[in-house]
C-alpha cells in the first residue's frame, strides 16, 4: 500500500517535467530577447520600444493560455450519470452479462446518451461507476472520466477536453505567434551576428540560438495546430479521429459534425469578441451534443433551450424530457 502510494507520488512529480522544460525554455527566451537582444544589442530606441511592446503582449497571452490549459480541471460527468445506490446494488448482484446490459439500458433511457460501445452496449465506466455521456472517456492518468476528452497532454500535464479545449487551441495559436514575432524581429540581427557585422559576445550565442529554437518550435507547432483546426472543423476529438464513435446504427466519424460554423460555436461560443480570450465560452455543459442531421423535435434534450439551461445537469432533478437510446439516428456523408 505504501509502495503504491510512493509510486503514484513519484509519477505525479515526474509528470511535471515536460511542463518545467517548456517553462525553462520560455523563461530563457524572455531573457535572451528582452535583455540580450533589445537592451544590449539594439541601439535604436524606437525599434527597441516597439519590439518590447509587441513581445510582451504575445508573452502575456502565451503565458495566460498556457496557465489555463494546465490548471483548468478536466470536467467529469455530473451526478445524474452515476448509478444510484439501488441501481448499483442491482447491477453488482446480477451475474449475467446480458442482464447487466439491460439494467444499463433502462437507466440510460432517462439520459441523453446516443453513443455505444463497440459491442453495442451502453458505455459504462467500472472505475468511476458512471454511464459515460457521449464523447466522454476515462483517462488512466487523471484517474477520472473526462467530458469530451480529446487526449492527455504531457506538455500541459492535464487532460484536454470539454473544459479546456479552447484554452489548448489558444495556447497553440499564441505559441505560434510568439515564435513568429521572435523569428521576424531577431532575423536581421541573426544575420549580422552570423556574418560578423556585430561583435562577438554573450548576446551572439543567445540571438543565434533564439532564432533556431523559434523556427524549430514554429514548424512543429504548425503541424499540431493545423491538425486540431481540422478536428474542430469536423467536430471530432483526437480519440474520435482514431476510433469513430459508435451509434445505434453503427460507427460514424461525422456523427457530431453539424457544419463548420456550428462546430466552431460549440468550442468558442457565440460572441466572436471572446474567441481569442482564454475565458470559457463554449456551448453546453459537455454531457450531450447535437447530432448531424438529427431532428431536434425527436429528442428535446438537444433543442436550443437545453443549451441555454445546460447548467441544470449539476442541479438536483431530472433532465427535460426523456431520451430513448433505441431511436434511430439518421446520418449523411459529406
Amino acid at each position: 500500500m505504501a509502495l503504491s502510494r510512493g509510486l503514484r507520488c513519484c509519477t505525479r512529480v515526474f509528470s511535471w517535467i515536460p511542463v518545467l522544460i517548456i517553462t525553462s525554455v520560455v523563461l530563457w527566451s524572455y531573457y535572451a530577447y528582452v535583455f540580450e537582444l533589445c537592451l544590449f544589442t539594439i541601439k535604436n530606441t524606437f525599434e527597441k520600444v516597439a519590439y518590447l511592446l509587441v513581445f510582451h503582449i504575445c508573452f502575456m497571452m502565451f503565458s495566460w493560455t498556457y496557465w489555463k490549459s494546465i490548471f483548468t480541471p478536466p470536467a467529469s460527468p455530473c451526478k445524474k450519470f452515476q448509478l444510484s445506490y439501488s441501481d448499483k446494488e442491482r447491477y453488482e448482484m446480477e451475474e449475467r452479462p446480458d442482464a447487466q446490459k439491460q439494467i444499463l439500458v433502462e437507466i440510460a433511457k432517462k439520459l441523453p446518451i446516443s453513443t455505444r460501445a463497440q459491442s453495442g452496449a451502453i458505455r459504462f465506466c467500472d472505475r468511476c461507476q458512471v454511464l459515460k455521456p457521449d464523447r466522454c472517456h476515462h483517462c488512466s492518468v487523471c484517474e477520472t472520466c473526462v467530458l469530451k476528452m480529446d487526449h492527455h497532454c504531457p506538455w500541459v500535464n492535464n487532460c484536454v477536453g470539454f473544459s479546456n479545449y479552447k484554452f489548448f487551441l489558444l495556447f497553440l495559436s499564441y505559441s505560434i505567434l510568439y515564435c513568429v514575432v521572435i523569428a521576424a524581429t531577431v532575423f536581421q540581427y541573426f544575420l549580422k551576428f552570423w556574418v560578423g557585422d556585430l561583435p562577438n559576445g554573450p548576446a551572439k550565442f543567445h540571438v543565434l540560438f533564439l532564432m533556431f529554437v523559434a523556427v524549430m518550435f514554429f514548424v512543429s507547432l504548425m503541424f499540431l495546430f493545423g491538425y486540431h483546426c481540422w478536428l474542430v472543423a469536423k467536430n471530432r476529438s483526437t480519440l474520435e479521429a482514431f476510433s469513430a464513435p459508435v451509434f445505434v446504427n453503427g460507427p460514424d466519424r461525422n456523427g457530431f459534425n453539424v457544419g463548420i460554423r456550428r462546430n466552431l460555436r460549440q468550442v468558442f461560443g457565440e460572441d466572436r469578441r471572446l474567441w481569442f480570450i482564454p475565458v470559457f465560452t463554449g456551448q453546453g455543459n459537455g454531457h450531450f451534443f447535437p447530432l448531424k442531421n438529427h431532428s431536434e423535435s425527436q429528442n428535446p434534450l438537444l433543442a436550443a433551450e437545453i443549451w441555454e439551461d445546460s447548467d441544470d445537469c449539476s442541479e438536483e432533478g431530472s433532465f427535460v424530457g426523456e431520451h430513448d437510446p433505441s431511436v434511430t439516428i439518421e446520418m449523411e456523408e459529406d
